[in-house]
């Protein structure tokens, strides 16, 4: 069984990402499980599998404990991992070769809380891997790429487990910006050139150096375009799925 853990900023596409990519998987005969790990999440573009908002109730906690929608959802990212037990037995019922588990909307809840490597660690046994979504309109400026390079690197350093790099919603490009992108993720001479040519001042100084400081560290990100909505790039992405699954080392794309 591989487990592998969909992350991105809010709105750049985990949870279509996840949907279209587990129906992809069936079609491929492959046995796939989702798991909505967003106990804040009202309406999904597919049906969980495992649904922690059955372990987890925001609506109940804001009425226990009289928080707002920020307060409890920072309570319900924390409440989840008393539940790991439950849900591993609930997973473990569906035999499945792949699990796609849907982060929360709000990346933080599950990256930057003491929970998030804890949840990481404890949900299921076998290889595991991250999927770290670059969202292409937001990516689309190379102070915004550099920005997500950074998120990425510290993405890694929270859980030190495989990782590999998307780049989301390419169907709301055209062929040329998105080749663009792509080329900043291979060549970082390309991405220098557009730095220098788009940025300017504190900006240009600023997202030069985190992306040199970034390259020393020996990090990758290496984008496979995706369409949620069209499944293109989706066999690529398998390839490399299966790869970082199977490797067992610490490898990053």
């Amino acid at each position: 069984m591989g487990t592998i853990f969909i992350i991105g900023t809010a709105g750049s596409g985990k949870s279509l990402f996840t949907g279209s990519f587990a129906e992809w998987l069936k079609i491929s005969k492959q046995d796939v499980a989702v798991v909505n790990m967003d106990p804040g999440a009202l309406k999904l573009p597919y049906s969980p599998d495992v649904d922690i908002r059955n372990y987890v109730d925001v609506g109940i906690i804001m009425e226990k404990y009289g928080l707002g929608p920020n307060g409890a959802l920072i309570l319900s990212a924390d409440l989840i991992a008393d539940e790991m037990d439950s849900i591993n037995q609930e997973i473990e019922t569906m035999d499945a070769d792949v699990i796609l588990v849907d982060t929360p909307g709000q990346m933080e809840l599950f990256a930057f809380r003491a929970s998030g490597p804890y949840i990481v660690n404890e949900l299921t046994i076998g290889p595991k891997g991250l999927v770290y979504l670059f969202d292409s309109v937001f990516s689309l400026n190379p102070f915004n790429y550099v920005s997500n390079m950074f998120l990425s690197a510290a993405i890694y350093n929270r859980f030190f487990i495989p990782q590999l790099h998307v780049l989301s919603k390419i169907d709301l490009l055209n062929k040329e910006k998105i080749d663009q992108i792509i080329d900043w993720s291979f060549d970082l001479n390309s991405l220098e050139t557009s730095i220098d040519i788009c940025l300017e001042g504190t900006k240009r100084l600023f997202s030069r150096n985190m992306m040199q400081a970034i390259c020393q560290l020996g990090l990758k990100f290496k984008l496979i375009p995706i369409s949620s909505k069209t499944n293109e790039g989706f066999l690529d992405f398998n390839v490399y799925l299966e790869r970082i699954l199977s490797s067992g080392n610490k490898y990053t794309y």
